[in-house]
């Protein structure tokens, strides 16, 4: 649905966004993640048309962005950064204003209206004026006007920045709830976002790319070994040694009040574990996999770590 192709932008010297190529599923959400100044918004901007690139190739919807611009605009729903509201409307005309920019046919822009209110839960604010709602409100209105004719692509930059947690939680939902019907990609820092919301992942640092795909497809691609954490009632060298017997068990070792047991990449020991703590009375009081989950993951990119 979204695909882009050796895509670069520069700015004199500066190179915004350096040979970057992903592609974005059909009904998936997807997350365009790195640290400020990465590329995002760049990236996002050539995505909708706002800006040219210097080289390279982006089709959104099976359309060229750069030689099919119109249809991609057509196609395409976004909420940039900073929202383009008009505090002095109501929330009912304002979405009846972007309808007619647009161009939803007169016929069902009242339906556009009623489906875009009812999605994004603003049946309580539509006849109020934009300046006199909440923040979170706000925001809602700017998806509101990318969804209000219907595209098959929505693009998000930042759709949470500014607001306080329980709005951060409310419009996380929303867009959780687009999924299927559109193709969602969202540009954001905060790791929460991604692992909350997202099917799967780019990262970009200083507009380049360095991991894309699902986010288990990441996380299992740079593991090097499966393994757990246990919580025991007590830990001492008996116990440890135990696990050690364990065949194929590479390594026992205590972090803090945990067991860190690690296996070979492929094999899975968690049932012999289980049955050995409950024949030896082990006081087994949680396991969790000790697997690299995408905060970790990003933050050995960023620093260079690792790199695809």
């Amino acid at each position: 649905m979204i695909e882009t192709e050796h895509l670069s932008k520069k700015y004199g010297d500066l190179v915004a966004v350096r040979d970057l190529s992903f592609q974005v599923e059909k009904g998936k959400i997807w997350g365009l993640l790195g640290p400020n100044a990465a590329g995002k918004t760049t990236t996002m901007r050539i995505l909708t048309g706002y800006l040219p690139a210097t080289e390279g190739r982006a089709v959104v919807a099976g359309y060229d962005v750069f030689e099919q611009a119109e249809a991609v605009k057509q196609s395409i729903g976004y909420l940039p950064e900073v929202v383009p509201l008009y505090p002095e409307m109501t929330v009912e005309s304002y979405l009846s204003f972007v309808a007619e920019i647009k161009k939803v046919p007169s016929s069902k822009k009242a339906a556009a209206i009623d489906r875009a209110v009812e999605v994004t839960g603003l049946k309580s604010v539509r006849k109020r004026l934009i300046k006199n709602i909440s923040r979170g409100y706000k925001q809602r209105v700017g998806i509101a006007q990318a969804l209000i004719h219907s595209p098959q692509v929505i693009i998000l930059d930042e759709p949470t920045i500014g607001l306080d947690p329980a709005q951060i939680v409310e419009i996380r939902q929303l867009i959780k709830s687009l999924k299927g019907e559109h193709t969602v990609m969202l540009s954001t820092h905060i790791l929460a976002e991604v692992t909350q919301v997202c099917d799967g992942v780019v990262i970009i640092n200083e507009g380049k790319l360095m991991a894309s795909g699902s986010l288990d497809e990441l996380t299992a691609a740079y593991k090097e070994k499966e393994g757990v954490y246990l919580r025991l009632k007590k830990i001492d060298n008996d116990t440890l040694n135990l696990f050690r017997q364990l065949s194929g068990m590479e390594k026992v070792q205590v972090e803090g009040s945990e067991v860190k047991l690690e296996w070979s990449k492929g094999k899975d020991l968690r049932e012999q574990v289980i049955k050995l703590c409950l024949e030896k009375q082990l006081g087994l009081l949680e396991m969790r996999s000790t697997a690299i989950n995408i905060e970790e993951l990003y933050l050995r990119i960023v620093s260079g770590g690792i790199e695809q």
